[in-house]
């Protein structure tokens, strides 16, 4: 299994590279979404930053995606995909940390899959979604949860500064349609589920989401919860894990 990094080194120089059996990253040259080769430079990963994978344009999110979260909610499963907004200030990486806005009395945690998009798409048919993804990563789609049910619309609740940690690693090694996700919470397990218990699966959200926009290279969408969201406080850590991709960590200040 491949899985690729984005790192800052001590001088400030930022690579891309692939994780090695040992743990240790070994650097890439050129371009990750066309060409690029690898080299024979070994980084230790304790020496450097993890950066998120990309910084995107645009965050498209799907909401009320997973059939136990639906369960948990009461609701209904909808008959197409919910969709909205985060927008690319709220991006941050592996390690970071997490601002809780002093406007909001209840910030909650979201685990999410993520699928990274490699090429500019628009109007694209299921069958050609998979030559258009760079990979799929872990996110935690953080959410202002009083904010949200006092405006009715998402985008203050979801758009604060660093309301969007993702990382570390990403890879197209994967199912993503089935693969264990969980959420811990100061090391308590909060979310358990797998993806297959979506409501729309992953080429189905990429192809209707192409036909209502232009999506850009490197834009994320993000594929929605499970069940067991809830309220994190300041001092938390939390960390969102992903079946084969790795465990993304934050801390809320």
């Amino acid at each position: 299994m491949i899985k690729f990094v984005k790192y800052k080194t001590q001088e400030g120089n930022e690579h891309f590279g692939l994780l090695n059996k040992e743990s240790n990253f070994i650097e890439i040259e050129g371009d990750i979404f066309t060409s690029y080769k690898i080299t024979d430079k070994i980084i230790n990963p304790d020496e450097v930053k993890i950066l998120p994978p990309v910084i995107p344009s645009k965050i498209i999110a799907v909401g009320l995606n997973y059939k136990d979260h639906a369960k948990e909610l009461g609701m209904k499963l909808p008959e197409e995909p919910i969709i909205f907004i985060k927008t690319p200030n709220t991006v941050i990486g592996h390690m970071d940390q997490i601002i809780y806005p002093e406007m909001s009395k209840q910030v909650d945690y979201e685990a999410e899959l993520a699928i990274i998009v490699k090429n500019n798409i628009k109007n694209i048919e299921e069958d050609m979604v998979e030559a258009n993804i760079l990979g799929y990563t872990c996110l935690n789609d953080i959410t202002a949860r009083d904010l949200q049910k006092k405006d009715g619309q998402w985008t203050r609740a979801k758009c604060f500064d660093t309301f969007a940690p993702i990382g570390p690693f990403f890879t197209k090694d994967i199912n993503p349609d089935k693969v264990k996700i969980k959420l811990y919470l100061n090391g308590e397990l909060k979310q358990d589920s797998n993806t297959s218990n979506f409501i729309f699966k992953t080429k189905k959200l990429v192809s209707f989401i192409s036909k209502i926009m232009t999506i850009n290279r490197g834009d994320i969408i993000t594929t929605g919860t499970p069940a067991g969201i809830g309220p994190v406080k300041k001092g938390d850590k939390v960390e969102v894990e992903i079946e084969n991709i790795g465990r993304l960590t934050n801390f809320i200040a």
